[in-house]
């Protein structure tokens, strides 16, 4: 990139402040605030909900970095054309679908003695092996496996040339600081360099590189090896869910050309002015939201305590996505074939 692109934030504010089919309601923002206040307040929902997830690691060790940075290496377009023919992964006598069908193959792998964490490994899988650990309960295999095994590829090659092996001397790099690793990895692995022209200008959605970060943060619990002193830093994580979620509670709307768009399923492009303000105005939205609750707490003492910011605002809107499904079948979104998220 020849032009040094504007963080997630500064981003998403630009593409709001200049989107055309895509708007944000402060009042919308408002009660999304109030909603998450209450569950906050009654103790429902937490950073600690991350390793309550079924599939989701729980020791805090070296091993589990480079479980989660495999993850978020692999962590995107995981929807199917059909919902009658998805990719499902069968573990331990369940079906998993989306990401947690990701997280599935990556455990099942783990549990057959396949070393699928292991940069030295993963940066010479074959596409024969990768298929396997990727195999389907059903007819239809992950999306994209080429682009996988690509990433696998250039990660591993990465992790083994510059950080021995581990994205945990990457972690060491940072002085703490997830400015400095969010830097660090757009710099030195291509795959997560997720940036759009806008405007005249190079914008971030980062959408991977900072759900990395933020999956390891909260794994750790704010500490060992996700201990950051500025991890407020973080933004939201523009995918397709979340900004389903904002345009169902109403806090992102859409124009009747955009809505007309999104009804018909065409396939957006990557980069596409369209694809660009849902995910910028989404970020922005989510920043109106933690302005609104960061209100809200500084008026009750007995939340004073409590971490709040972007990542745990996106961890509940897109849980909420997932317990809530039905309710939002009517809402579109936009479909993508996009490494990116």
């Amino acid at each position: 990139m020849l032009t040094k692109p504007l963080l997630p934030r500064e981003s998403g504010r630009l593409i709001a402040s200049k989107s055309q089919d895509v708007t944000i309601s402060e009042d919308g923002a408002t009660d999304v605030a109030n909603m998450i206040f209450k569950s906050l307040k009654k103790n429902e929902y937490s950073v600690e909900a991350w390793k309550q997830h079924d599939l989701h690691p729980k020791l805090m060790t070296k091993e589990t970095v480079d479980w989660i940075f495999v993850l978020d290496t692999l962590n995107f377009s995981f929807w199917s054309e059909a919902n009658d023919k998805r990719f499902l992964v069968d573990y331990r006598g369940s079906l998993h679908s989306g990401y947690w069908a990701l997280c599935a193959a990556i455990n099942r792998a783990l549990d057959e003695n396949i070393p699928i964490t292991s940069a030295s490994y993963y940066s010479r899988i074959t596409v024969d092996q990768l298929r396997h650990i990727f195999r389907s309960a059903t007819d239809t295999d992950i999306p994209l496996l080429d682009k996988r095994l690509e990433h696998l590829h250039e990660a591993g090659t990465v992790l083994l040339e510059k950080f021995e092996g581990s994205f945990v001397n990457c972690i060491s790099q940072c002085d703490r600081k997830a400015s400095k690793l969010l830097h660090l990895i757009t710099e030195n692995f291509p795959s997560y360099r997720d940036v759009a022209m806008f405007e005249g200008a190079a914008v971030s959605l980062y959408k991977r590189a900072q759900i990395l970060i933020a999956d390891i943060w909260a794994c750790f619990e704010g500490k060992s090896y996700g201990e950051f002193i500025d991890i407020d830093v973080l933004t939201m994580f523009a995918d397709y869910r979340v900004p389903q979620v904002l345009n169902y509670f109403e806090v992102i709307r859409y124009s009747p050309r955009l809505h007309e768009i999104l009804q018909s399923g065409r396939l957006f492009t990557p980069g596409e002015r369209l694809e660009v303000e849902i995910r910028g105005c989404s970020i922005w939205a989510v920043e109106l939201i933690r302005q609104e609750l960061k209100s809200l707490m500084a008026e009750d003492s007995s939340l004073s305590g409590l971490t709040l910011n972007s990542i745990i605002i996106d961890f509940y809107l897109w849980d909420y996505s997932k317990d809530h499904w039905r309710d939002m079948q009517h809402v579109p979104i936009h479909k993508i074939r996009s490494t990116f998220y």
